[in-house]
C-alpha cells in the first residue's frame, strides 16, 4: 500500500481554473474524505488523482512514483463509483474477476481473489446472481468487491453512497469503515454529506472553490474551524451564526440578550460574528426569541427560533420537556468557550 503526494496540483478548462495549487499529503492507510459542496472541485480533484483529468501543473505522487503523466492503468489505484457500472449479463463473479481476465490472470488467481473479496464483503451467496436480482447496496458491494480484486495501493470513491436509500447508505458506511479496518488501504473518498466525512475519515480535507479551506481530524475541524465557511459546513444541524459587537471586553450578542467572552484578538467597537452550536444552546425562561417550528426526531428535538432582530437560531432540545411552537422563550449558553468568533468582514477565526 502507499501515500498519496499532490504538490502545486492545478487543473484547467482552458482559461478557467478549477483546482488552484493543492498541497496535499496523504498518509499510507488513511482513510482520507474531500468534502464541500457542489462545484467545489472535490470529484475533478479525486479524477485528477485516478488519471482520468490531466493534471495542467503541479506533480502527483503514489507511494514513490511519479505518476503525474501515467495511463491511469500504470497509477495503481482503483475507482468506485457512484454509479455501480456493473455488466447485466454477467455473474457477480464474473463482474468482480473481469479485469483480471481481461488483463491475463490465470483462472486459478482469479477464483481465490474473487473468493476473498466475496468473503470480505459478504458476498458468497450471491455470487452466481446477475445484478438486476441484487438490491443497491449488493450492487454497490459488487463494485467494492471489483476494485478489491485488482489489489490496488488506493482506493478511490467518488460519491459511492449517493444512490442509496437513507438505511442503506448507513449500512454501507458500515461496511465500508469496516473493509478500511480489515485491509488497511489508502482510501480517498469524495461526498458532499458531510455526515459520512465525520463517521468515515481518518483526515477531512474541506474544499471551496477548488481551494483547500482546512485539513484535520473530523473532531479537530468540529473544535476548531479555522474560518465560518468550516465551522457551518463541518456539524449538522449547522452552526447558527449571530451578529456581535466587541464592547468592554466582551462581544454583545443583541439576537439572544447576552454576552460572551471576547478574545484577545478582538477590538473595541469591532463587528463579529458569533457562532453557536445548536447542542450548546438552552431553551429557558424569556421572551426575546419566538419558537417557529419544533422539530421532533425521538431522542432529540430541533427548536428552529426567530429572534426580534430577524436572525433565525436553531436549538437542540433532550428530555421530556420540549419548546412548542408559538412559545416566546429565552436561550443560554452552556459554556463561554462554546461561542465561536468570526471576524465579520473575513470570515476568519478570532482566537
Amino acid at each position: 500500500m502507499s501515500g498519496v503526494t499532490l504538490n502545486n496540483a492545478i487543473k484547467r478548462y482552458g482559461e478557467v481554473q478549477v483546482i488552484h495549487g493543492i498541497d496535499l499529503t496523504i498518509e499510507d492507510g488513511e482513510f482520507c474524505v474531500f468534502v464541500g459542496p457542489s462545484g467545489c472541485g472535490k470529484s475533478t480533484l479525486l479524477r485528477m488523482v485516478a488519471g482520468l483529468e490531466e493534471t495542467t501543473e503541479g506533480q502527483i505522487t503514489i507511494g514513490a512514483r511519479d505518476v503525474t503523466r501515467l495511463d491511469p492503468s500504470l497509477r495503481g489505484v482503483a475507482m468506485v463509483f457512484q454509479t455501480y457500472a456493473l455488466y447485466p449479463h454477467m455473474t457477480v463473479e464474473e463482474n468482480m474477476g473481469f479485469g483480471l481476465k481481461m488483463n491475463g490472470h490465470p483462472k486459478t488467481e482469479i477464483a481465490a481473489k474473487v473468493a476473498e473479496a466475496s468473503r470480505i464483503l459478504k458476498l458468497d451467496e450471491y455470487l452466481k446472481r446477475k445484478p438486476a436480482a441484487l438490491s443497491g447496496g449488493q450492487r454497490q458491494r459488487v463494485s467494492i468487491g471489483r476494485a478489491i480484486v485488482r489489489g490496488p495501493e488506493v482506493f478511490l470513491f467518488d460519491e459511492p453512497l449517493s444512490n442509496l436509500d437513507a438505511e442503506l447508505r448507513v449500512e454501507m458506511r458500515v461496511e465500508i469503515a469496516r473493509l478500511h479496518k480489515e485491509i488497511g488501504a489508502t482510501m480517498i473518498y469524495v461526498t458532499h454529506d458531510q455526515v459520512e466525512a465525520m463517521t468515515l475519515a481518518d483526515k477531512i480535507v474541506v474544499l471551496r472553490g477548488g481551494n483547500i479551506e482546512q485539513v484535520g481530524a473530523p473532531m479537530e475541524l468540529y473544535r476548531d474551524p479555522d474560518n465560518r465557511f468550516v465551522a457551518g459546513f463541518i456539524g449538522s444541524p449547522s452552526m447558527n451564526f449571530l451578529s456581535g459587537t466587541v464592547e468592554d471586553g466582551a462581544v454583545q450578542v443583541p439576537a439572544l440578550g447576552l454576552s460572551v467572552p471576547a478574545t484577545g484578538s478582538c477590538s473595541e467597537g469591532q463587528q463579529v460574528t458569533v457562532g453557536l452550536r445548536p447542542e450548546h444552546l438552552q431553551i429557558g425562561a424569556g421572551d426575546v426569541l419566538d419558537v417557529d417550528l419544533t422539530e421532533s426526531l425521538g431522542g432529540v428535538s430541533y427548536a428552529y427560533l426567530v429572534a426580534r432582530t430577524g436572525e433565525r437560531i436553531i436549538v437542540e432540545e433532550r428530555g421530556d420537556h420540549r419548546s412548542r411552537q408559538g412559545d416566546a422563550v429565552g436561550v443560554s449558553l452552556d459554556a463561554p468557550e462554546h461561542a465561536y468568533l468570526f471576524d465579520a468582514s473575513t470570515d476568519k477565526r478570532l482566537r
